[in-house]
């Protein structure tokens, strides 16, 4: 991630974070899943009512990622590229990693996150521009099998 884009995230989480609370890790990810059927049934509708002139696709939500030493933070990265509000707050104590392991083609990289108390995990894709960054967040986490 560019330093303008890791100064303004880091000033948009300055007034969330907790006095001595300090970032470790900073960057862009797309959290959750679109299943097969949604992306299909998209893809389609869109192009009967366009009579084929446009295609659409469905992915997962763009987001800006902030781990810190006591909380792991998503904010909104849909908002022409500036950080946007807080979407999602964990404290590390409760969240387990899997391994990272390459996405398609070798250019991502995915980590699934298991909450204590949720029954599904939130796969964290990590783009080609940020792949590098996978590694070391996986690694702030106790291993879930």
């Amino acid at each position: 991630m560019n330093a303008r884009r890791n100064r303004q995230l880091t000033q948009a989480a300055q007034p969330l974070l907790i006095p001595g609370e300090r970032v470790e890790l900073v960057s862009l990810v797309t959290v959750g899943t679109v299943s097969v059927r949604k992306q299909v049934l998209t893809t389609t509708v869109v192009a009967i009512l366009t009579l084929g002139m446009v295609m659409a696709t469905v992915r997962p939500k763009a987001m800006y990622l902030m781990l810190t030493d006591q909380r792991v933070l998503f904010f909104d990265g849909n908002r022409g590229g500036k950080p946007g509000k807080l979407l999602i707050n964990f404290p590390r104590h409760v969240v387990t990693a899997t391994e990272t392991k390459k996405g398609m083609l070798g250019l991502t990289a995915i980590t699934y996150l298991n909450v204590t108390g949720q029954a599904e995990g939130l796969k964290v894709t990590f783009p080609a521009q940020t792949r590098a960054d996978s590694r070391p967040f996986a690694a702030a986490f106790p291993v879930t099998r």
